[in-house]
């Protein structure tokens, strides 16, 4: 029984996570070759929203009849819609930020998540903090390491562990890491929005732990975060892609990365976000973030044969042994908070009755 649960609190929520930095590996590939086809950010976000709503609207009318509509409260509704704006105005700062500086610097900015999520959550009082606390330590410290490792990966390439397969596609890589280097882009603004749309993410973990006290219903939460989100982008994406052509999605890479995108990936993301933070809070989803990377370097070694160098096995090391030290941080906070309140009931409740009947005998 015990491991039963133990699989349901932690082993469970973790592949869950793991599962979302996979299929975002994978939407990310596909949305770079339809860029690469001419396809526009803002058809894209557009479309993707569109699609999230139907979606969501279709699962909530099919599992959550009865709480389709949640009550109308200002508190709910205002949050839910705050959490649409962050996400699109995040979307919109990437974008522009892989503009003008590089996809290894958005990479890079995309690990300061955890800890942006981190100081968030002990500011707006989500996550307990306790410095005398072996919990709060394993915390602090995995989540300085998995930083750590994940710009090492990104920063320090090192010798060659495994060859490619092919000589064009490390030179490819090597190119990629010197985009980075490049005077032609302006990394500096780049970074800075790129920063800027770390720190939207981070902030909107927040929210969804907000929003999930409120109104815990994933499906219906994630229907209307969808609704607001296509209010708020349709007629901004209009005006930034007025040529009405520009909508049509005539490319066949452009078609599946929309659909993947729009039903599978994008969506999914969010639910299983938003569950994960009910479940076991911001600080936990986010800790999750630096494994993207890892999973892009093992993708690329399997499918694509690129190289594996040194500066990766030694940042994999340094982001595993980061989160495995923030879950187990997490599995005994838990712990520590579940023996409180089993001693505040044996105080307050059952366990009290033998002294008093003692002391009245």
């Amino acid at each position: 029984m015990a491991r039963n649960n133990g699989f349901k609190e932690l082993v469970l929520p973790s592949m869950a996570m793991v599962a979302v930095e996979l299929c975002n590996v994978a939407m990310s590939i596909l949305v770079k070759a339809a860029f690469s086809k001419g396809m526009s950010f803002f058809v894209f976000t557009a479309y993707c929203y569109i699609l999230g709503t139907l979606v969501f609207l279709l699962l909530a009318s099919l599992f959550n009849r009865k709480t389709l509509l949640p009550p109308l409260k200002l508190p709910l509704f205002s949050r839910i819609f705050l959490l649409a704006l962050v996400g699109f105005s995040g979307q919109l700062l990437v974008c522009k930020g892989l503009e003008l500086s590089s996809a290894t610097l958005a990479s890079a900015n995309v690990n300061l998540i955890p800890a942006f999520t981190f100081l968030f959550a002990v500011f707006f009082r989500v996550e307990k903090v306790a410095f005398r606390s072996s919990s709060t330590r394993a915390k602090i410290i995995g989540t300085i390491a998995s930083i750590f490792g994940a710009f090492v990966i990104i920063f320090y390439k090192g010798p060659k562990v495994i060859s490619s397969l092919s000589s064009s596609s490390s030179s490819a890589l090597l190119q990629r890491h010197l985009v980075f280097m490049s005077s032609e882009s302006n990394w500096i603004l780049g970074g800075l929005l790129l920063a800027i749309a770390s720190l939207l993410s981070s902030f909107a973990y927040i929210i969804q732990s907000q929003i999930m006290k409120i109104y815990p219903e994933e499906i219906t939460v994630n229907f209307f975060y969808n609704l607001f989100g296509t209010i708020i982008s349709l007629p901004i994406c209009l005006l930034g892609e007025p040529n009405l052509s520009s909508w049509r999605l005539s490319s066949s890479v452009v078609v599946v990365t929309v659909l993947y995108s729009g039903l599978f990936g994008l969506s999914f993301t969010c639910l299983i976000h938003i569950w994960g933070v009910r479940l076991k809070g911001p600080v936990f989803v986010a800790s999750f973030k630096p494994t993207q990377i890892v999973i892009a370097i093992v993708t690329s070694a399997i499918f694509f044969g690129e190289a594996v160098f040194l500066g990766s096995v030694i940042g994999s090391l340094f982001l595993s042994t980061g989160l495995y030290s923030v879950l187990w941080g997490k599995a005994k906070e838990e712990e520590e908070m579940k023996n409180d309140e089993s001693g505040l009931s044996t105080i307050n409740g059952i366990g009290r009755l033998p002294l008093l009947q003692n002391q009245q005998s």
